[in-house]
Parts: structure tokens; C-alpha cells; sequence
């Protein structure tokens, strides 16, 4: 089935399929239920196996699922054994967080450069990655490309810098920068937007809701 076809709301569920299954094989579970699955993550089991059944038949009646057999299945689906490639655009704050502590490995991708103006960190390395100056970055994606950038540049900068990046292949934007990207003017370039302030609000919102 074509990606286009499959609604946001269940490519947005994969993950959460994928992290749940890791957590019970880690916890020793052979075999689940859609019922049990649905009850460990809030769902119903008709919903689940419904969103399964964009993608193939993988449970058997009277069996269920075999976690492990169904965890690569999901894995699979989410191209986590693509070996994808990423480059971190801005080694602040927010990108040497990510350089230091975020898992990209365990979810699937290579985390092999990162691009910097700062002089006191251009050339160095950082939790093994190196930083390399910003204006190096397209010779460096023409002889190395990349699959995905992340954006933790200013917010002033956030469009040209996806544009650069879109004109030298890159497929994916992994973007930080609180800023919406132009989609229009990067055809082909999957844009994924963290908002930590749209989420933070919507927290206020139903705290807001439960206070007298």
C-alpha cells in the first residue's frame, strides 16, 4: 500500500507499536493479544488491528502476535533498518543536547556530522561527532549526503538553511528551530516540526481545565 494512502494519525501510532513491543520483549513476552496490546496502550483492539492491516496480515487467531516477530515488522514499516544518515545543523544548546543524549543509533540512524559558525567549536568533536563549519556544509553533502538534517539553528536563519539543505538531496528536516519551513519551496523534502511551546500550551490547557 502507497504511503499517501495511509492516514497521519496511524503512521503517527507506529512508533508508540514500536516502542511498547520493545518494552515487553525486553520484559520477556513471547505472545500478546490485540486485546492486551490495546489495554497497555490505551487503544482498542479493534483499532489496532486495524492500523496493522494497512501494512499486511502479522497476528494469527487464536495466537495473536509474536512481540518479537511483529517489533522488526513495525521496525521494518518505519525504515529502521535503513541505515539513514544524519547531519545536525546548529551545535548549541538544543544540538549538542541531541549529540550527547538522544539515541539516534538504537532508533536507526547515523549520526555522522554536525555544522557550526562558532570558532570554539568548529574542528572539534563531539560525543565522537565531528563539527564542521557551516559554509562547508554543501561541498560536504555533495561527497558525503546525508538523509536527514536536523535544524538547531536561530530561528532567523531556519529557511534559508532548509533550502540549502533541500538543494543538496536531502530528503528529510528534522526541524527545532520553532519556525514553519516553506514546504512549498522544497518539493520531495519530508518536514517533521517540534513545537516544545505547542506542546507545553496544550499541557496548560488541560491543567487549566481541571483547576475550579
Amino acid at each position: 500500500m502507497k504511503k499517501d494512502k495511509i492516514s497521519s494519525a496511524v503512521i503517527r501510532r507506529l512508533p508508540r507499536y514500536y516502542r511498547h513491543l520493545d518494552e515487553l520483549r525486553r520484559s520477556g513476552i513471547v505472545r500478546i493479544s490485540s486485546s492486551f496490546l490495546a489495554k497497555s496502550m490505551g487503544l482498542t483492539a479493534s483499532q489496532i488491528r486495524q492500523d496493522l492491516s494497512c501494512f499486511g496480515c502479522f497476528g494469527q487467531q487464536g495466537y495473536g502476535y509474536n512481540v518479537e516477530r511483529l517489533r522488526l515488522e513495525v521496525a521494518d514499516i518505519l525504515g529502521m533498518n535503513r541505515k539513514h544518515t544524519v547531519a545536525i545543523l546548529g551545535a548549541g544548546n538544543l544540538g549538542r543536547a541531541l549529540m550527547e543524549n538522544f539515541p539516534f543509533q538504537s532508533n536507526g540512524f547515523q549520526l555522522v556530522a554536525a555544522f557550526d559558525v562558532d570558532p570554539e567549536l568548529v574542528g572539534k568533536e563531539l560525543s565522537g561527532t565531528p563539527i564542521h563549519h557551516v559554509d562547508s556544509l554543501e561541498e560536504y553533502l555533495r561527497n558525503d549526503p546525508v538523509s536527514v538534517c536536523v535544524l538547531t539553528v536561530p530561528a532567523g536563519v531556519a529557511g534559508d538553511t532548509a533550502r540549502r539543505v533541500a538543494e543538496c538531496g536531502v530528503t528529510g528536516i528534522w526541524n527545532f528551530t520553532n519556525v514553519e519551513l516553506p514546504q512549498q519551496d522544497m518539493p520531495g523534502v519530508q518536514i517533521e516540526d517540534v513545537h516544545f511551546a505547542d506542546s507545553l500550551l496544550t499541557l496548560s490547557y488541560m491543567i487549566s481545565e481541571e483547576e475550579p
